[in-house]
């Protein structure tokens, strides 16, 4: 009786710690867009779980500048769903410190995924694309996050220490929300008076973006983008979805690319590690 106790035991132990693992994904040589009926709903959705994960290497942003001498993130594990309209990106990286607050001197964690504008028989270079070879890309920044999430982003949340004197278009002799308050406010609130697209409170922490070379940045109303992030125990993990790039389709590749900016790194704009640029397919569906 007491030896079959002893095979008992430690057989539970063994189904315990198994029922407890979730299976690592399969890593594929490419990025693959799996299909699906609906796309995930968020970086944390289940349905990622058995995506094919493709390992992306990355390596510093040295040919322009500023350029960024110490690498920092070494890679950026990806995966893809698709419902055949839309594709979904899923983005998860190391970073042990949290940076999500943009204030001097500071700087903040952000991720983009970039495909080619047009399909082409070689894709532009992977280094924001070249003129004739634009590029889309979705980016993603860790402070819009967390003014989406509902953080209020002020003198006092910011440095709670600080006392805050006078503010002219806060000031107590303003009727709050007549013209002369609103005209105030304009003067020394500039960004948000001219609708800079940078400037808080945000309705989502993505944007949507096209290039056709270094110093060509410019904003792209005409491709819809969606996502969000999340911080997990080690890093964070970002969603971000945008339309299927033109031409990809079963048995039709395209390319993509990735960034990733590490605040605690002082990286920002050009300064930020990348990859070249990978395969993308759309999972051909068995007959």
């Amino acid at each position: 009786m007491r030896r079959r106790k002893l095979i008992v035991l430690p057989a539970l132990v063994v189904l315990l710690f198994v029922a407890g693992c979730k299976k690592a994904p399969v890593q594929t040589t490419e990025v693959i867009a799996v299909a699906a009926a609906q796309l995930p709903s968020s970086p944390t959705d289940a349905a990622w779980d058995n995506v094919p994960e493709y390992l992306a290497k990355l390596i510093p942003q040295d040919l322009v500048e500023p350029r960024l001498a110490q690498a920092s993130t070494p890679e950026v594990r990806v995966q893809a769903i698709t419902n055949g309209t839309d594709v979904a990106f899923r983005l998860r990286w190391l970073d042990s410190e949290q940076n999500d607050t943009a204030k001097p001197g500071s700087f903040v964690d952000a991720c983009a995924v970039q495909v080619p504008t047009k399909l082409m028989p070689n894709p532009p270079a992977p280094q924001m694309g070249e003129a004739g070879g634009g590029v889309q890309i979705v980016y993603w920044r860790a402070d819009w996050q967390a003014w989406v999430n509902g953080r209020e982003d002020n003198i006092k949340s910011i440095y709670p220490n600080a006392e805050v004197t006078h503010y002219p278009f806060q000031a107590q002799s303003l009727e709050k929300g007549s013209p002369e308050q609103k005209e105030m406010a304009k003067r020394y609130a500039p960004a948000d008076a001219v609708g800079n697209r940078r400037q808080s409170p945000r309705q989502s922490p993505v944007e949507s973006l096209l290039a056709e070379g270094p110093g060509t940045l410019a904003s792209n109303p005409a491709v819809a983008v969606k996502g969000s992030g999340v911080r997990t125990q080690d890093g964070w993990a970002v969603m971000m979805v945008r339309p299927l790039p033109e031409g990809l389709a079963p048995k039709k590749r395209t390319s993509v690319a990735f960034a990733v900016w590490q605040g605690s790194n002082k990286e920002g704009g050009a300064r930020k590690m990348r990859s070249g640029w990978a395969p993308l397919a759309v999972e051909e569906k068995k007959p």
